[in-house]
């Protein structure tokens, strides 16, 4: 039985697309070698990665627009460091609203002087700070769009003279957005856009060039857009499979289409949260993510009987992050209704039995 997949990484993906990647290990279009076993030089792998590259900026409508894709490796955790290495001159903001953004902040106060400017940290992280002030003269303003942990979600984005730099590991092409308002994006693709290995960073090349220190050539994005990717050996399945997948949230209408979906899912699962006196939700109402739902038992005695029920069910991975317990459901774009309705039942299935 095909389980309903909530697990908040790596993500789901659209079975067409797991189909035909598991074909291409066996045989590549019919030319008689894996995709694993072909030169990432060959003009096939090229293709590929050019094909992701594009693919990546039209759905986000930056193409033309001065911005470069790169496919690398090393995750967000990487980018976090790369991040702060290519613009960290003097003074970097960073807005904190859970794990990532202590992450990224870690990392970058090795480069230079981090300013928090905003914090949810006083609240459990459980909603995304307003009105606060982003200071004239930094180098870059860096916010996570998305916390899979706590389940919020910027909903608006600071108005800001700086650079704007947006880890969007957990909510790329999920939902329409001014894109161009950001100078650099990246996400790994396990959430939303392919298996594990492959690391999206969208750049407007113009913010590049500016720091005085010396950035070691695997860590320097004009070297990568130089190589268009392929300054090392890439992860070569990790790139087609986000081609297809991207490929196939185009034929869903791209990012507007898919958003529709997504809106609809998340609506009827907070609605039950909201609805069904058993369960809390974790996030303010009002930062909730359409990604990652996070919520709560209001009676801890069900605990065993909710999780053999939803087990049951076929549900996989609806256990909460460790730092927060509870549940967490993980909706991201090739998720389908059918398994948002699986959960409901169960959930709406206990209340009654309860």
């Amino acid at each position: 039985m095909k389980k309903h997949n909530f697990s908040a990484g790596p993500c789901i993906l659209p079975e067409e697309v797991l189909q035909k990647a598991a074909q291409s290990v066996v045989d590549l279009d019919g030319s008689g070698l894996s995709l694993i076993e072909i030169s990432h030089r060959s003009e096939a792998f090229v293709a590929i990665m050019e094909k992701a590259r594009t693919l990546a900026l039209e759905l986000l409508g930056l193409e033309g627009k001065g911005y470069k894709a790169l496919f690398l490796q090393g995750g967000a955790s990487l980018e976090f460091l790369m991040v702060a290495y290519n613009l960290l001159e003097s003074s970097a903001g960073y807005i904190n609203t859970g794990t990532w953004s202590q992450k990224a902040i870690k990392e970058a106060s090795a480069f230079g002087k981090v300013v928090e400017i905003a914090s949810s940290e006083d609240e459990g992280f459980n909603y995304i700070p307003k009105g606060f002030a982003v200071p004239e003269g930094l180098d870059y303003l860096h916010l996570t769009s998305n916390n899979t942990i706590f389940g919020t979600q910027f909903k608006k984005f600071p108005a800001t003279s700086v650079p704007l730099v947006a880890d969007m590991s957990s909510d790329i092409f999920s939902r329409p957005l001014d894109y161009s308002m950001f100078d650099l994006i990246y996400a790994g693709a396990q959430k939303n856009m392919g298996p594990a290995g492959a690391t999206l960073v969208v750049v407007k090349e113009e913010i590049l060039g500016r720091v005085t220190r010396k950035i070691p050539s695997m860590l320097d994005y004009t070297v990568h857009i130089g190589k268009e990717s392929m300054f090392n050996t890439p992860p070569v399945f990790a790139v087609y499979t986000s081609m297809l997948t991207l490929e196939w949230l185009q034929r869903q209408g791209g990012i507007a289409g898919i958003a529709e979906q997504n809106e609809k899912k998340a609506r009827l699962l907070y609605s039950e949260i909201d609805l069904n006196p058993l369960f809390d939700g974790y996030a303010k109402k009002e930062d909730r993510s359409d990604m990652n739902a996070t919520f709560t038992l209001t009676e801890p005695a069900l605990k065993d009987t909710f999780d053999a029920m939803w087990k049951a069910a076929g549900i996989n991975g609806l256990n909460g992050h460790r730092s927060v317990g509870g549940y967490r459901a993980s909706m991201y774009n090739a998720l389908s209704m059918e398994s948002v309705g699986v959960l409901v039942d169960v959930m709406s299935d206990l209340e009654r039995k309860a």
